[in-house]
């Protein structure tokens, strides 16, 4: 590991000018390309306090030995010469985008004497007309099996060509009438030239000028009683309909437009592009990406701009690129953009419209995208076991923790403060056993703190304290402590002895799993490991929760968010993965799930609050009987200025039930008064249809003590 000292350029060496760097590392070997505006302002940061660098960009400045950089005039020139040498160099800092397969295209080869119509795949080839890219190549051929009927190119290899020249036979496409067979001279080059020329201006979106010209000659051939022809003419008239059916007009202005959307977390990306032509999505294609740099999505789609523009010029580049997020700057990348095309290119972010929603599909994509690569990354079987070694190994386990479980708290503010609690067996997520907690400030009998207020730590102690005083319950109603005792569970014995006798030695261990009904107990797996969304601080309160348990055969870990780091109980240091670890990813997807699943029961019990009203303190008052009395009412105004007697009108409400109603209402704070916000006049709840004290379904917080700990 080099320090960024010993190769760090002397003041006033580096050039206050744009230009393109490089990061060389001990074999001399390009390990990272950058642009900049001004080459000092930019090395500069590279230099600084490692501690202050974002851990990417800190292992590439200890991996470098040496940087070297070039000057140039224009932000345009840095930036075509900052993708020239990702392409020489293949930097292994810099964003690379992935493809997971080689998409087909259209290809009419115009640079040969008979072009000929075919399905190609990698690089593109100079004087070769391209379409696509298509996700299919069988997409591609039935578009030609179809056009060909009104446009019968060649579509023969050059062996098959030569061969039906030597021997003046065409072949069976030339038979039916789906070549003009250029072999045997039935069509002159010039005029198979143009056939394919025109082939290529339909595909570009140009149809209308065909449909009309074959349309007219199918009327001149009615007319003049050539009845076959009409019929030729009609059936092909319907097969370039067809063709043009397979293309949904998505923009009815007939644009020319690419799409680029970008789906990402903190290690991947997953860039989605549509390409339309004339209105209609003429090809797609995705791409997967490693973050091995700290990077904006501006930057991620300018780095999209150039895989797919660096090689392009002409028409290949359209008039219109919408994209999620701007480059910063943007000006260059537009110059370059227009440079490339030969003409204006506009570059923006769609805000409205058909452009807009279009932009949504293509965001779907772009996040199914990256679903499915995570979900295909995380159901290969090596690939998880791989992981779980890893984890064994970077944690000094004795073996691979086959099930995790992983904590997180949330709260907005220091309200409704809940917790989760998810479970991967085997690598894989196990939904069933998923758990949320309504964090109340005390663990067992004891008060611990008051339960409101943004302390985690504390929060992170209560939970684990009461998932595995749970735990230890469950094992002492077995017979599996010996003294009973889950505060201090000392050894453990087989069923079938003096402190279990209602247990035989012959009675099957997953009997001590299940309840008395056959269902799974709540909380009877331990877990060989525990993750904990947080750092040090939540580690430690995890790990006191456990020993003031007396658990000492599970292990214990925390995953910072910002930095990935793994943390370990009573280590001043983190434990630091490699960002291309399985064993990583695996617990970024553990950690991911816990704060999913914690942030939407958060969501749902900040809603059910706002819904709450007076009714829901009044022990026993159902949804049914609340519905009731709001109906019986009209409003929840009348209903509190009503009298005993009153209420007790209403079907199942009894004198108690109403006395306690109206204790309920006159302990609650009044509403605040409605405001008509186009006239600023204080309007009567009647009037204003208010809801604030309509009744919902119960707090979650005022559930009943013993629930503490069951899923919710």
């Amino acid at each position: 590991m080099a320090d960024p000292s010993s190769y760090r350029p002397k003041p006033g060496q580096i050039p206050d000018s744009p230009g393109v760097y490089r990061f060389r590392d001990e074999h001399r070997r390009v390990i990272y390309v950058g642009k900049a505006k001004s080459l000092r302002q930019r090395l500069a940061n590279y230099f600084q306090d490692l501690a202050g660098l974002h851990p990417r960009t800190r292992t590439m400045v200890t991996t470098a030995a040496s940087v070297e950089w070039t000057v140039v005039s224009t932000e345009v020139e840095a930036l075509q010469l900052e993708y020239s040498w990702i392409k020489e160099y293949d930097p292994r800092f810099n964003v690379k985008y992935r493809d997971d397969k080689s998409y087909p295209y259209l290809a009419v080869t115009m640079n040969e004497e008979f072009p000929r119509v075919q399905v190609m795949r990698g690089h593109k080839k100079k004087g070769v007309r391209y379409f696509g890219p298509y996700a299919h190549a069988w997409a591609i051929r039935d578009t030609v099996d179809l056009l060909l009927r009104v446009f019968p190119v060649r579509t023969c290899s050059a062996g098959v060509f030569k061969n039906a020249s030597r021997t003046g036979r065409p072949c069976l496409l030339g038979y039916i009438g789906k070549c003009s067979a250029p072999c045997v001279g039935r069509i002159s080059p010039d005029d198979h030239w143009e056939l394919a020329d025109e082939f290529c201006d339909f595909m570009t979106g140009r149809t209308g000028t065909y449909l009309r010209r074959l349309e007219k000659q199918m009327t001149e051939a009615a007319e003049e009683m050539e009845y076959e022809r009409a019929a030729r003419l009609r059936d092909d008239i319907g097969a370039l309909k067809k063709a043009m059916e397979k293309n949904a007009v998505v923009l009815a202005d007939a644009t020319d437009a690419d799409l680029i959307a970008v789906a990402e977390d903190e290690l991947e990306a997953a860039v989605q592009i549509f390409h339309v032509r004339g209105g209609r999505v003429r090809g797609q294609r995705g791409w997967v990406t490693d973050k091995v740099e700290e990077i904006t999505t501006g930057a991620l789609v300018e780095h999209a701009l150039q895989q797919l523009y660096g090689e392009e010029t002409g028409d290949a580049v359209p008039k219109e690129v919408l994209v999620p997020a701007l480059p910063d700057p943007l000006e260059p990348v537009q110059e370059w953009l227009t440079a490339r095309r030969g003409s204006n290119v506009s570059l923006r972010i769609p805000q409205r419209g058909d452009k807009r929603a279009l932009m949504e599909t293509v965001e779907r994509n772009a996040q199914q995208s990256l679903v499915l690569h995570k979900t295909k990354r995380a159901s290969d079987l090596t690939t998880r076991s791989r992981a779980l070694e890893e984890i064994a190994e970077a944690l000094d386990l004795d073996s691979a923790p086959l099930r995790i479980e992983c904590y997180d708290i949330s709260h907005l503010q220091g309200d409704d403060v809940v917790a989760s609690m998810v479970v991967f067996e085997d690598g894989l997520a196990r939904k069933s056993e998923y758990r949320r907690f309504e964090i109340k400030g005390r663990v067992g009998d004891t008060q611990v703190w008051h339960g409101e207020g943004q302390d985690d730590v504390r929060s992170m102690h209560e939970v684990i304290s009461r998932r595995f005083r749970r735990y230890l319950a469950d094992k002492e109603r077995t017979g599996e402590w010996v003294d009973g005792n889950p505060d201090n569970p000392g050894t453990t014995e087989n069923p079938g002895t003096s402190e279990n006798p209602d247990a035989t030695a012959d009675a099957p261990i997953a009997s001590s799993l299940t309840e008395d009904d056959g269902r799974p107990k709540r909380f009877a797996y331990p877990p060989q490991l525990v993750v904990v969304d947080g750092g040090q601080p939540q580690v430690a309160a995890a790990k006191r929760a456990l020993d003031e348990l007396g658990i000492d055969d599970i292990a214990v870990c925390g995953l910072a968010k910002r930095l990935e780091e793994v943390w370990l109980p009573g280590d001043d240091d983190p434990v630091v993965l490699p960002r291309t670890s399985e064993g990583l990813y695996l617990l970024q997807r553990v950690r991911d799930e816990a704060h999913r699943f914690a942030i939407t029961y958060q969501r749902t019990k900040r809603a059910k609050r706002f819904r709450a009203g007076p009714l829901d303190d009044v022990p026993g008052l159902g949804d049914a009987r609340k519905q009731a009395l709001v109906k019986h009412f009209g409003s929840m105004k009348r209903l509190r200025s009503a009298t005993i007697d009153q209420i007790c009108e209403v079907p199942g409400i009894g004198r108690k039930t109403a006395e306690t109603i109206l204790a309920a209402f006159a302990s609650a704070a009044p509403p605040a008064p409605a405001v008509n916000t186009a006239t600023g006049e204080i309007m009567d709840e009647e009037e204003s249809g208010t809801t604030s004290d309509s009744p919902g379904e119960p707090v979650a917080a005022g559930a009943p003590e013993d629930r503490r700990g069951q899923e919710t």
